[in-house]
């Protein structure tokens, strides 16, 4: 199994966003020390807590600062740029990552940042499925494209004004042929959007902040869009987001990971859930669809939620989670605020040189 990380970190109002921003940035270089598989960085618009308006910007300041590590879209919120735009950036990041590069992808789920671009009332599932469209038909096709999909308000054509002699009207495609691995983060559970996952061959990331009873519900829909195809799903392909915190003792991954006022997972959590219930998307933080809102507190998210504990407990933790839910082929590490960088740094460090060696060699052995 893969180790990755997911990082969305909700940062206390308080904090000076360059500060954050620098120790976002480092946390993707130390996963890349420490030999993480892929880093995905989010975006919003709006949010003074997440305070990464575009995540190719962000990546692009590390691709000469990591050797290894594959640096994605945690998501590229489609509803939010003409797909010509997100196109044309994506290809050139591959070139300039040089392949190391996922393009992570979703409609974008924040309403106040659908409010700012005026498409509040628009259905941004809708204009994500359209734009993903022209996207792969830019990168497929030639000039001058000629795009004009069946119900697509996209219309994508260089043809008045292209000079194929010096290049004019020419768009670039991507590093990677014939294209980079596409990864759709899920959040609700039974999605219907994993089933077309499967059939187009992108890859499922489930969130870290689904109760794991909902997450083989995205596995039987992924594996259904597969059938659709003609071809068998592989656990390989999926990932799955947990919110982990590692320590090398039991009281401190109990208060910074869970008890203390100032930890970073309650604030995180704290946040996510006033986020999630103002959308009505709190569903995801139910044991049942009928579960009432007032039995959904923060305590109970996060005794269900975080993974904390010593390395033997976050070894056991994550082997209970497989057995669960099934195999997967990447455990995401979901990143935080640095409230005690140590700590912080600590986590990460235990969870690639301990955790994950003890955990694969438990799987292999069975």
């Amino acid at each position: 199994m893969k180790l990755g990380m997911f990082m969305m970190p909700l940062h206390p109002l308080h904090r000076n966003p360059t500060r954050t921003l620098q120790e976002d940035r480092q946390a993707v270089i130390l996963a890349d020390q420490l030999g993480f598989h892929d880093a995905f960085v989010g975006e919003h618009l709006t949010d003074q807590a997440e305070n990464v308006t575009n995540s190719l910007i962000f990546l692009a300041t590390l691709i000469a600062e990591t050797r290894s590590i594959k640096l994605a879209t945690g998501t590229s919120n489609l509803s939010h740029m003409h797909p010509v735009l997100v196109a044309a950036h994506a290809a050139m990041f591959d070139h300039l990552a040089q392949g190391r590069f996922i393009f992570g992808i979703s409609p974008g789920a924040l309403v106040s940042d659908a409010e700012a671009l005026g498409i509040l009332e628009q259905d941004r599932n809708q204009l994500f499925a359209e734009a993903i469209d022209v996207i792969l038909a830019i990168w497929a096709g030639e000039p001058p494209y000629d795009i004009e999909l069946p119900g697509n308000r996209f219309k994508v054509t260089t043809r008045t004004t292209q000079v194929p002699a010096i290049g004019m009207g020419v768009m670039s495609k991507p590093f990677q042929q014939p294209r980079p691995e596409i990864v759709g983060t899920v959040v609700a559970p039974f999605s219907k959007g994993v089933i077309a996952m499967g059939q187009r061959d992108f890859h499922p990331l489930s969130a870290n902040f689904l109760l794991p009873q909902w997450l083989p519900s995205h596995w039987a829909n992924y594996a259904q869009g597969k059938a659709n195809a003609g071809l068998a799903a592989d656990p390989a392909d999926w990932r799955v987001a947990r919110t982990i915190f590692v320590a090398d003792d039991a009281a401190t991954a109990r208060a910074y990971g869970r008890d203390d006022a100032n930890s970073p997972y309650r604030f995180y959590y704290s946040q996510l859930y006033t986020k999630l219930k103002k959308a009505n998307r709190h569903e995801v933080f139910k044991e049942r669809r009928d579960q009432p809102d007032d039995e959904v507190t923060l305590d109970r998210i996060l005794d269900r939620l975080v993974i904390a504990g010593t390395v033997p407990e976050v070894v056991d933790q994550i082997l209970t989670l497989r057995d669960q839910v099934g195999d997967f082929g990447e455990l995401v590490y979901a990143g935080m605020d640095w409230v005690d960088e140590a700590l912080g740094r600590r986590s990460m460090q235990l969870m690639a040189e301990e955790v994950m060696p003890r955990v694969n060699a438990a799987i292999a052995g069975r």
